[in-house]
Formats: C-alpha cells, sequence, structure tokens
C-alpha cells in the first residue's frame, strides 16, 4: 500500500516506463529482423519503412525530412537513397508545385513484402488492444503522446555531443 508520499505511483510510474523500454528494445530487434529479412542494412530498412509509412500517411517524406526522422547527416541520407533507388525499394520524383521539392516514394513491392513481415504482428496487436476500452486507448494515445513530446524536446536541448 503506497505512504503519503506517493510511494505507489513512484513505483507504477518505475514499472510503465521499464515497460516501454523493454517495448523500445523488442521494436528495435523487430527492425533488424525485418532488415535481415530483406537482406538490407537497419537502417537502410529503417529508411525505407519511414518512407512507406509517411506514404501510407499521405503526407510522403522528402529526403531532408527523412533525414530528420532516421537521424543522418543529409550526405549519409543521399548515400542511403542512392542506395535505396539503386535496388528499387524506393523513387524519387517531383510531384510539388515547387520542382525543387523532391518526394520519396516507396517502391511497389515494399508494402506488399512489410505487410508479409509485418501483418501477422499487426493482427496480434490489434487482438491484444481490443480488450480495452476505446476511452482507455484515447488515454494511453495521449500519455504516449506527452511521453514522446517530453523526449523530443529533450533530445533538441542536446544536441549529439552534448
Amino acid at each position: 500500500m503506497a505512504g503519503p508520499d506517493g510511494d505507489g505511483v513512484a513505483a507504477q510510474c518505475e514499472r510503465l516506463m521499464e515497460g516501454l523500454r523493454i517495448y523500445g528494445g523488442q521494436y528495435a530487434e523487430l527492425g533488424r529482423r525485418f532488415a535481415a529479412w530483406l537482406g538490407l542494412h537497419s537502417t537502410d530498412a529503417t529508411a525505407v519503412l519511414e518512407i512507406a509509412a509517411a506514404e501510407e500517411r499521405g503526407t510522403p517524406l522528402s529526403p531532408a525530412r527523412l533525414s530528420e526522422r532516421i537521424a543522418l547527416s543529409t550526405g549519409a541520407t543521399t548515400a542511403l537513397l542512392n542506395r535505396l533507388e539503386a535496388a528499387g525499394h524506393i523513387t524519387r520524383s517531383r510531384e510539388h508545385p515547387d520542382r525543387r521539392i523532391v518526394t520519396l516514394r516507396s517502391g511497389a513491392h515494399i508494402q506488399e513484402r512489410a505487410d508479409e513481415f509485418f501483418g501477422p504482428l499487426a493482427h496480434r496487436l490489434d487482438t491484444a488492444m481490443a480488450g480495452y476500452p476505446p476511452e482507455l486507448l484515447q488515454r494511453f494515445e495521449a500519455f504516449v503522446a506527452d511521453l514522446n513530446a517530453t523526449l523530443e524536446a529533450h533530445l533538441a536541448e542536446r544536441k549529439p555531443g552534448d
């Protein structure tokens, strides 16, 4: 039982953070396995997933935005995109009215391969979340958004090498 100082809440927060750390580690391992399954370096697979996910959301990425999302320099991102484009995993197009803006699109086979790899997991996650009421999922969504915003602000304050 928690005392007046809120020990119960502190322990609960610690358990939640540990659960999120474990989830993050498992998510990273899933990404490594997807990369190996595709025969790609893990950074290349992460880029392909970011491009496909953004496209699926209807907000395709530019190379600069991808660079931010995967924390690579612009030069390293260009080299990565050259590899992915040569392999047919992505395309670069100039579909924006400002023709200087490049839009990244996943190759035709990428979504199919991602669905094949992640489909069974998506089904399991849907089943797991179906046991929770929508109001609780909404609160959890807000909780995760708050954690992400806090982490993002912290990272913005502490540049690499600080």
